[in-house]
């Protein structure tokens, strides 16, 4: 399970520049995927080529993951939860939905690391722990809501 207890400020110079330059790129992203959204030939219509439009995404997603899992080592759900929760609240577009879910992540890692801290002094319980407190029964309810939605 991933944990913050034993992150140094060190690593975080090492990894900022690297989550910073994949956000400012996946940020780039936000026209072509509103565009694919409306679905796969539509996209195409509109002019996308919707497999290197993948690939970039594929690429852009995997090196955000490994700077966030390099840090942190693995902490789940956070990034099903928060984009989902981001969505109601602002939108569908990406332009906004892309920065803000970033953000959201941050801030349920620091509630969840908080958490962590507090609930069991001196002990500190896994943050994995508590994502998936949340995040699991979140899961059972999207995937209840997307099967009564007839998808």
């Amino acid at each position: 399970m991933g944990s913050l207890s034993r992150v140094a400020w060190a690593p975080v110079f090492t990894i900022a520049p690297l989550a910073v330059a994949g956000l400012v790129l996946l940020r780039r992203q936000a026209v072509p995927l509103d565009l694919l959204a409306l679905g796969e030939r539509q996209a195409q219509h509109a002019g996308v080529d919707v497999r290197r439009l993948r690939r970039r995404l594929i690429a852009l997603t995997a090196l955000l993951t490994a700077a966030a899992v390099a840090f942190t080592g693995t902490i789940g759900f956070v990034g099903l939860v928060v984009p989902h929760l981001v969505r109601t609240v602002i939108g569908p577009g990406h332009r906004h939905l892309l920065p803000f879910s970033a953000m959201g992540g941050g801030l349920l890692l620091m509630l969840a690391d908080i958490g962590a801290r507090s609930l069991d002094p001196p002990n500190e319980i896994p943050i994995g722990i508590l994502t998936a407190t949340l995040g699991g029964p979140f899961f059972l309810w999207l995937v209840s809501r997307r099967q009564a939605a007839g998808g």
